[in-house]
């Protein structure tokens, strides 16, 4: 058995293999030491090899899946072995084989899958092309059956894998060094998987065409090489054919506004900064009825789109939803709510098609299809009767028309309420199949058969107690009392002996047993050919399902945005096909549902007004003006309406964002280093079409080479890539800049103060802000009285030596200072002591002491 196990773990390789013994999935050596510190397993041994034992963990074969999951989870990869040989037959170890294999990228067990995000897997290959190097990116969405390819440039190739957010990335072993996305499970293949000729090769016998020129991939030679070694390996772990893939789609980074890690990190897009799930974008919009809308909806606030067509046919079918609400009858269940109820009715059929094609499917999945499949009749009649006159639905209701065939199909074959698993029986339906229904006649029938054995033994033992019996350890039996065993007939055989009654088994009803176990048997057997009959028949009706599922996955994406949209009166932006940001009464879609009263801002952002210099206070709202602005653009260019009164935006193809403070120390890079890392990548990328957001830029550094920078990135940004930029700064120097450029302009976060402190207006204002409130906001804070005290002495000191205007007066052009005459010995006396009683901590001073201190200064004045 072990040369069995060293055999198929050498095929297994790094992946942790499961072996099937009987009711567990073992582990040996070192994938049993690592698997029971990953699960938390008692380490156990079992045998010898040279000598030593041999380290043995495992899992019940039942509680599989919840086992895989969390390996899964961990980034680990499991081969499953099973048994495939007959037992009865064998002599020696019965025979297995790895059956599949499961990693992170290549999930379709409904127990592994996160319901509402998608498990990507995605491959990479970088190669030289008419002087340039690119990369060639392949990502698989195995689940759903998407398969899709992009190029880039080297530069563009981390910015697409964020975008793309595989669970598992691979790559050629050559390629240096290695990628990091995140927590993406990375590993590399032989440089010979990505090979030209083999990868196109296998795209052609995959997909049985003689050229690739029908999915556009003749002019993307390196996203092919991509693309064939992905295929090669999503092969190797599925028990049998990919038929579920069936084509392969070109998706060009033109087509969607580009955001990078830190951009998706700093909008809060599916999780917080933090790493939490809410409050979100993400988790206030998902009103979704299905998983596969939540889906979707997350797909699409990733996936923001450049162009205006598929955005407005989005925005116009939320904008035909609300109408049909609003023009409801006022005594009737409000229209969207009925049809965010008929969308509740269905379980997750994107996946389930897959599983169908995979012929992994259970009985219970297709029972719930069967009743999904009743309903749809419904949820047509809904959209004809309310939304006739929309044409954009229309293409929604052909989507949704499937062969009545598979309901009756399933309807005929499937069992009111089938088992889990077909080896439990009790999934076909009575009346499918004549020879079904003649063996589970035999095997359960038996009861009039018992009885009148029953009666007829009593008569002829003349034993009144006696009992004819089943259970599934010993099969059938006559049961008496042991004071009346004596009394049974010469042809009864003992089968068990019991405390207070004895069991025997007869020639007859030895036979009869043998005839209903027998048909039992056949009976599961005959139900598992059916059902594996019923797989293949209904893989014709794979593909009609998928489409049938995109469109309730859009349906049910839009109704939730149209639903939130009407909840907390969002308008329809306008979306244009120049530049600009035009937002009046603008709201922050997250900070709004957790505040009492928000308070509404305008925003107007274009080709003459390209630079917003925001001032202001620290907690003054900077930072979630700039990031409503941000956000109120990505949920326009998705279709979504938006929390403004009015908006209008114009085309964008990137969104940069510079806030926060942050460092790499594993990576040697300090907060400023970062700082003016993702400073560097915004300046060398940014368009006239990006959207900019710049906060805090150059406080990492000293006060003049920070303020320098500053000046020096705003000006780059407004002259040389002219980008739509919101620039908060608290250096008052950089609020000259619109003096100099005409298209930048000056507006504040105002605040006032009050006899109990400062008080945030939270309203954006034309102008130059007066002051920062840095100490009012450090009180409020908790700092200690004496350090503000302290602190608001310096102040003053430093705003009495300066011109009141500025604080560092960087930029004024002039002449160079003169020097300062020397100071008498009168005059530094008199400095001495204000620095000495500046230095003072004077709530620290007793009376005695400060008297002391009176008379030495007195002393020093006059000697």
């Amino acid at each position: 058995m072990m040369q069995q196990y060293l055999r198929l773990k050498a095929e297994a390789g790094s992946h942790l293999l499961f072996y099937r013994m009987g009711d567990f999935y073992e582990m040996f050596y070192e994938d049993a030491e690592r698997g029971a510190r990953l699960l938390n397993l008692n380490l156990t041994k079992r045998g010898t090899s040279n000598g030593e034992p041999i380290p043995m963990a495992g899992v019940p074969f039942h509680a599989m899946e919840g086992y895989l999951s969390r390996l899964v989870a961990l980034g680990e990869s499991i081969a499953i072995c099973e048994q495939v040989g007959d037992p009865a037959t064998s002599k020696g170890p019965v025979e297995r084989k790895i059956v599949r294999i499961v990693t992170p990228g290549t999930l379709t067990d409904d127990a592994l899958l996160p319901p509402k995000a998608d498990r990507m897997i995605a491959a990479f290959v970088t190669a030289r092309q008419q002087r340039q190097e690119k990369a060639g990116i392949a990502w698989m969405n195995l689940a759903s059956g998407e398969f899709l390819v992009c190029e880039c440039t080297l530069e563009m190739l981390d910015n697409e894998l964020h975008r793309i957010a595989p669970a598992e990335l691979l790559y050629p072993e050559s390629y240096r060094p290695a990628p990091e996305i995140g927590h993406t499970s990375s590993h590399t293949l032989p440089d010979w998987h990505f090979a030209a000729d083999g990868a196109q090769q296998t795209l052609l016998e995959h997909f049985n065409v003689d050229s690739l020129s029908s999915f556009g991939l003749e002019h993307l030679p390196v996203a092919v090489q991509a693309a064939g070694a992905l295929l090669r390996y999503v092969g190797t772990t599925q028990a049998q054919a990919l038929k579920h893939i069936t084509a392969l789609r070109v998706e060009h980074g033109s087509d969607f506004v580009i955001l990078d890690a830190v951009t998706r990190k700093n909008l809060e897009i599916t999780e917080t900064i933090s790493g939490e799930t809410s409050p979100c974008l993400y988790s206030i919009l998902d009103h979704c009825q299905t998983p596969m809308g939540s889906r979707l909806l997350r797909r699409w606030l990733h996936h923001p789109l450049r162009h205006n067509g598929t955005v407005q046919q989005r925005q116009d079918t939320i904008t035909a939803l609300i109408q049909a609400q609003q023009t409801g009858a006022l005594n009737a269940t409000p229209v969207l709510e009925q049809l965010r109820q008929a969308l509740n009715r269905y379980p997750d059929l994107e996946r389930m098609a897959t599983r169908i094609s995979l012929a992994s499917v259970r009985p219970r999945e297709l029972a719930s299809l069967r009743d999904a499949l009743a309903a749809l009749p419904s949820l047509q009649a809904l959209l004809n009767q309310y939304f006739e006159s929309a044409q954009i639905l229309d293409d929604y209701k052909q989507r949704l028309a499937l062969s009545p065939d598979l309901e009756l199909l399933l309807g005929a074959a499937i069992t009111a309420e089938p088992s889990l698993m077909i080896r439990d029986g009790g999934v076909i339906a009575d009346g499918y199949d004549a020879e079904l229904d003649e063996l589970r006649s035999l095997a359960n029938d038996s009861g009039d058969f018992l009885l009148r054995i029953e009666a007829r033994e009593r008569e002829r033992t003349g034993i009144a107690t006696l009992r004819v019996e089943y259970n599934r350890v010993h099969g059938f039996f006559i049961e008496v009392s042991r004071g009346q065993a004596d009394k049974v007939p010469d042809d009864y055989r003992r089968r068990q002996t019991l405390k207070n009654a004895e069991r025997f088994i007869t020639p007859e009803l030895k036979e009869w047993e043998d005839k209903v176990l027998s048909a039992r048997d056949r009976s599961l057997s005959r139900e598992k050919l059916l059902f594996e009959d019923l797989l293949a028949q209904l893989q014709a009706f794979a593909a009609g399902l998928s489409i049938c599922a995109s469109a309730l996955a859009e349906l049910d994406a839009l109704a939730s945005l149209a639903h939130h949209a009407l909840d907390h009166n969002w308008v329809a932006p306008e979306l244009l096909e120049g530049t600009g940001i035009w937002i009046q009464a603008g709201r922050h879609p997250v900070v709004e549902r957790s505040i009492e009263r928000f308070t509404p801002n305008h925003c107007e952002l274009h080709t003459e007004r390209r630079m917003l210099l925001i001032t202001g206070p620290n907690m003054g709202g900077k930072s979630t003006y700039m990031r409503q602005i941000a956000l109120i653009a990505l949920l326009a260019r998705i279709g979504s309406y938006v929390p403004a009164r009015h908006a209008r935006i114009g085309q964008i193809d990137r969104i940069f964002t510079r806030i926060g403070a942050a460092d790499d120390l594993a990576g040697g890079r300090s907060t400023f280093m970062m700082e003016m890392t993702e400073a560097a990548a915004i300046l060398a990328a940014a368009t006239e079409y990006s959207l900019v957001l710049m906060d805090e830029i150059g406080r990492g550094t000293s006060t003049y080479d920070g303020l320098a920078l500053a000046w020096s990135i705003a000006q780059r940004l407004l002259t040389h890539n002219q980008s739509l930029s919101l620039f908060a700064t608290h250096y008052f120097e950089i609020t000259r800049l619109p003096n100099e450029q005409a298209t930048a302009v000056n507006v504040h976060l105002a605040a006032a103060e009050s006899p109990s402190g400062i008080v945030f207006l939270h309203e954006v204002q034309e102008g130059p802000a007066s002051r920062s409130y840095g100490i009012q906001v450090a009180q409020r804070a908790g700092i200690p009285a004496a350090v503000i005290r302290q602190a608001s002495r310096e102040l003053a000191r430093l705003e009495a030596q300066n011109d009141p205007s500025s604080q560092l007066d960087l930029f004024n052009a002039g002449s160079a200072p003169e020097l300062a005459p020397e100071l008498n010995a009168r005059e530094e006396a008199a400095l001495e002591l204000y620095q000495r009683l500046e230095q003072l901590d004077i709530d620290e001073l007793s009376p005695r002491a400060a008297l002391d201190l009176l008379y030495q200064w007195r002393k020093a004045q006059h000697s």
